[in-house]
């Protein structure tokens, strides 16, 4: 029966990814979202600008019930939560839910591998508002996957779902024309064989001419922490990247200094999140009584 229990935490860096990356994040200032109740988290943060506004899309998880849904937060100047609302539940968990715009749409691609699939959903009449459009299919069950636009194609970077170390060590890449599909998977799959540096873990970026891929050390711990993938070559036939080294936990992450593992970015700012370990009886007593219901 499972007692240790990840509690996630999101912040917010009011600098572009470039810039953090390039200073580093150990001493960076960080606004940290405030805690959840005993036993839930918010993590996988993703930002959206509309109107001058900032929001964050994040998985909300709750481990009585143990199922994922996102939440939308929308942001003061001062990074204040000015309102907090659902924005997507399906009967099975999400997490991941990275928000990007393509073909005059703005589209959220949440990650849903308990469903055995994966779809596209498509902003209907406001950011608290989404309708499943299209199923991508791809060769495997995709674990984070993280969509790109490069050298006018679309990429899309994930984990398989099959097992523990494909969803931790393995990445995989396909292709399409267009972000609706059809998906066409790179043959040198799985392109990474790392557990250290494969599975995805933010917002991809164009940095200096080299794709950056946030990606997760899982060598550890489930999301120990963030490495920059540097690719150095992405087309139809060939990959060639290389790992920078683990970035470390921002210094006032508190208590949350056992895992980092996501690294998104956009509008200008990049958001994280960090975990502390929860090894109390309560939460052993939580299981419990969750099982005998």
């Amino acid at each position: 029966m499972p007692h240790r229990k990840d509690i996630w935490r999101c912040g917010i860096i009011d600098q572009p990814v470039e810039q953090v990356l390039a200073q580093g994040v150990a001493d960076v200032p960080v606004h940290w979202l405030p805690e959840e109740p005993p036993f839930h988290f918010l993590a996988d943060p993703f930002p959206w600008r509309q109107d001058g506004h900032l929001h964050l899309f994040a998985e909300t998880y709750d481990y009585r019930t143990r199922h994922g849904t996102i939440d939308l937060l929308s942001l003061g100047a001062d990074f204040q939560v000015l309102e907090r609302r659902p924005c997507l539940a399906e009967p099975w968990h999400l997490s991941y839910p990275i928000v990007f715009a393509a073909d005059g749409a703005v589209w959220m691609l949440p990650e849903a591998h308990r469903s055995g699939t994966l779809h596209l959903y498509r902003m209907r009449s406001g950011l608290h508002e989404w309708v499943r459009e299209v199923e991508i299919k791809l060769d495997r069950v995709p674990v984070d996957a993280t969509p790109f636009s490069h050298g006018g194609r679309w990429w899309l970077f994930y984990s398989p779902a099959d097992r523990r170390e494909t969803r931790m060590g393995h990445l995989h890449v396909a292709w399409a024309e267009r972000i609706t599909g059809p998906w066409f998977p790179h043959p040198g799959n799985p392109v990474r064989i790392d557990m250290a540096s494969s599975r995805p873990g933010g917002t991809a970026t164009l940095i200096d001419g080299r794709i950056m891929l946030p990606t997760q050390d899982c060598s550890r711990t489930y999301g120990g922490a963030v490495r920059p993938l540097w690719i150095d070559r992405l087309d139809e036939t060939g990959f060639a990247a290389n790992a920078g080294a683990p970035l470390p936990v921002p210094a006032s992450a508190g208590r949350y200094r056992e895992g980092f593992h996501t690294l998104s970015s956009g509008g200008g700012v990049t958001l994280i999140d960090v975990k502390y370990i929860d090894r109390s009886l309560a939460g052993l007593w939580l299981e419990v009584r969750r099982r005998l219901r």
